[in-house]
């Protein structure tokens, strides 16, 4: 398709659906960073049709009746874009997170309506530009509340600390908005979070030009009921989201509760602070791990390549291949056999969720060094 053709193909997407990701339209439209870049340009700027929000997401701006431009000739004979087919609904695996402002109607009553709406939009941005690092789903913005999944529309191996993350990183990014905030508006913002992991399906509500795509389920309910047991400025969970993250994150046991709607008492935990260990093959390794059997030929290879290193040859493994297949733990038994000849292993760990600092490796690495210890309390 020529660019005029995507554009106005990506206007009635747009449109349609009101929010989309950069993902998904490089993804439906084949588009390369440069066209992409273009694409966004032509509906921010030129068109004026739609909003940025957080680098991530086009927001659909334009009036609903809003007319898509004609597509040129030769696109009345292309097979119609493939969103253009209502989705059949997901059954999917969810980590929901819930946050919302604490006292919004003690706000209402000491603000006026536009200094309301300039404190909301301030909390709502900082919300929305901490968890952009944690490739989540803005599901609704619910007036001061906010509603977003973790493993919709992609699914990770980590969502559920990926919403503890971003919960807790809410909570520490307005600790640095309310000083301003208390400045400039006289007022003071907090937060109440609550997640919880369970089965959903996922898929068009509603109708028209007013659609949204929600996870229809008890799971968002009870990440609701949990952000409202939880104290100003702190992050609750359900056990089925603490079991997920144990090990990764220190939790205090705030017993069984009962639930509106919920039959069964549910078990809940706060968040206390982030452990040391880095992800969970590390947890598993401070327990224990089981004997690695069927990788002799690889660890030989490493073998061989540290004998050469030793030699004053020096060596360069690559060690790659797709998640889950125990690249951790051949190199995790490789750094135990070095060990065992006095040899002192130097080990940096990327992260994604620290993508846009290039030196985190390295900071986390001297944080080791040096034992700076996160505070448990």
């Amino acid at each position: 398709m020529t660019f005029e053709e995507i554009l106005d193909h990506a206007i009635a997407m747009l449109q349609r659906r009101g929010r989309l990701t950069y993902g998904t339209l490089k993804r439906q439209f084949q588009l390369d960073d440069a066209a992409l870049d273009d694409l966004k340009n032509e509906l921010i700027e030129g068109q004026r049709l739609a909003a940025d929000e957080a680098g991530r997401v086009l927001v659909w701006t334009g009036d609903p009746a809003t007319p898509v431009s004609p597509a040129s000739p030769s696109s009345l004979h292309a097979p119609p874009p493939a969103a253009a087919a209502s989705p059949e609904a997901e059954r999917r695996q969810l980590t929901v997170l819930f946050c919302d402002l604490v006292d919004s109607t003690v706000l209402a009553t000491q603000l006026d309506p536009e200094d309301l709406r300039a404190v909301v939009r301030a909390y709502q941005e900082t919300c929305a530009t901490v968890m952009a690092r944690f490739d989540r789903h803005i599901a609704q913005y619910l007036g001061d509340g906010l509603l977003v999944y973790f493993g919709y529309p992609l699914a990770h191996e980590d969502d559920a600390q990926r919403a503890v993350r971003a919960g807790q990183g809410i909570v520490d990014a307005l600790e640095q908005l309310t000083p301003r905030l208390t400045q400039t508006r006289g007022v003071q913002v907090a937060v109440r979070l609550g997640s919880h992991t369970g089965l959903v399906v996922v898929g068009d509500v509603g109708s028209g030009t007013r659609q949204e795509q929600l996870a229809l389920g008890d799971t968002p309910n009870i990440a609701a009921r949990l952000q409202n047991l939880a104290a100003p400025d702190t992050v609750v969970l359900s056990a089925a989201t603490q079991r997920l993250v144990a090990g990764l994150f220190f939790c205090q046991n705030l017993g069984s509760h009962s639930l509106k709607g919920i039959s069964t008492l549910t078990q809940i935990y706060r968040v206390v602070s982030e452990s040391d260990a880095r992800d969970r093959f590390e947890v598993e390794a401070s327990i224990g791990l089981t004997s690695l059997t069927g990788r002799d030929e690889e660890l030989a290879l490493l073998w061989r390549h540290w004998e050469q290193a030793k030699e004053g040859e020096g060596q360069v493994v690559i060690l790659s291949g797709e998640p889950g297949i125990g690249k951790s733990r051949l190199v995790r038994e490789f750094r135990d056999y070095v060990l065992r000849e006095d040899a002192l292993p130097i080990e940096f760990h990327c992260s994604p969720y620290h993508q846009n600092s290039a030196f985190y490796p390295i900071v986390d690495r001297f944080q080791r060094i040096l034992q700076w210890q996160k505070e448990n309390v």
